[in-house]
């Protein structure tokens, strides 16, 4: 994990709106064993966490709905959750009540007819994503959107996936994700990039459904990772999707080599965020050690991004005022126009076509 290299201060700048009715990856699903309960926050709402014995995985609100004490502390079986309290017993995909040991033959209350708040949770590229509801939606039921999941193009392949929470609210950790100036400056190295490579770039947007996408163009000649693919001998195009409410896809294709990558930026609080890069490639595929030396640059480059959040929490704590300029942050204002159109259930996608940026990078 990233954060074991680089320190998080406890330095959170001001908190932001939040985007409720969609998926969200709560942790890691191999932490997740049976009989085993583990917390997580997601979007301020402390969880629970856990599989059962068929292997489904499940998330509750972290709070008994009898007296509010963490369901947590108390027990799993690998069928229903105990509350410590009181035993109240609870199934935990439904959140429905079991039972309730107080209760007597005098008494007529249904325990079936109580439910402890309960959130779909579902397994994909290694992760639990859970759906999290807007406050007053009850329980969740009906259609839900899809399960997002990391792209692939083959049946062999590699994978590897980073963490690191960012002491800032997740609108700057989304717009510091998708920002192109940052780069030959927070990420120099000579695996990477320099300043002296930075050069003026034209790049050609469309809008997507809930996002916008970098249409498929050649990669940067001045990143060392895309010169790699060259010895292929076959011309390489990169594809960049952003899509609400914080999820970005990259694929780069290489003839039938490829590389995709899924990086999210989830609220943990109002005012600090988490970012998760899971990825997988067959490039390379034979190379020995290819994952681990994957993981140790991509854990650099995030660690690189990490702590500049850090150094910009600091001076967010005094609400500066902020600016964005054109066209390098360009992006950025799509993304809070495409938010603000979430959030109210009415607008325009800020993108009525096709749209072609510039800037230096």
């Amino acid at each position: 994990m990233v954060n074991d290299l680089v320190p998080v201060q406890n330095v959170a700048g001001p908190p932001a709106e939040l985007i409720f009715g969609d998926w969200y990856p709560a942790l890691r699903a191999d932490v997740l064993r049976v009989g085993k309960m583990t917390k997580a926050l997601l979007l301020g709402v402390p969880l629970v966490l856990g599989r059962k014995n068929g292997g489904k995985l499940f998330a509750m609100r972290d709070l008994c709905p009898h007296r509010g004490i963490p369901l947590s502390a108390g027990w799993f079986d690998g069928e229903t959750v105990q509350c410590k309290y009181h035993g109240w017993r609870f199934e935990p995909c439904s959140g429905q009540c079991a039972e309730i040991p107080s209760l007597t033959s005098h008494e007529t209350l249904d325990p079936t007819k109580i439910f402890a708040s309960a959130f779909p949770c579902e397994e994909r590229d290694g992760y639990a994503w859970v759906y999290m509801p807007a406050a007053g939606t009850g329980r969740v039921g009906g259609e839900l959107p899809p399960v997002p999941e990391l792209p692939k193009f083959s049946q062999r392949f590699r994978s590897a996936h980073l963490v690191a929470d960012l002491p800032c609210n997740v609108d700057h950790g989304i717009i510091g994700l998708m920002d192109p100036a940052h780069g030959p400056f927070v990420h120099q190295a000579w695996w990477w990039r320099s300043r002296a490579s930075i050069h003026e770039k034209e790049k050609h947007f469309e809008p997507i459904p809930e996002g916008f996408r970098m249409s498929a163009h050649a990669p940067s000649g001045n990143s060392a990772p895309y010169k790699l693919l060259g010895v292929y001998g076959e011309p390489i195009t990169t594809t960049i999707d952003f899509v609400l409410p914080n999820r970005r896809y990259e694929t780069i294709r290489c003839g039938d080599k490829w590389f995709s990558s899924l990086t999210t930026v989830t609220p943990v609080t109002p005012s600090t965020c988490r970012i998760d890069v899971i990825a997988a490639w067959n490039v390379f595929y034979w190379v020995p050690f290819v994952t681990p030396i994957a993981t140790f640059f991509g854990a650099r480059f995030v660690r690189q991004d990490q702590q500049t959040m850090i150094e910009q929490a600091e001076g967010l704590r005094f609400n500066p005022g902020l600016m964005l300029i054109d066209d390098a942050d360009k992006p950025a204002k799509w993304y809070f126009a495409l938010k603000q159109t979430r959030l109210k259930g009415t607008g325009e996608h800020p993108l009525a076509g096709p749209v072609t940026l510039h800037w230096r990078s």
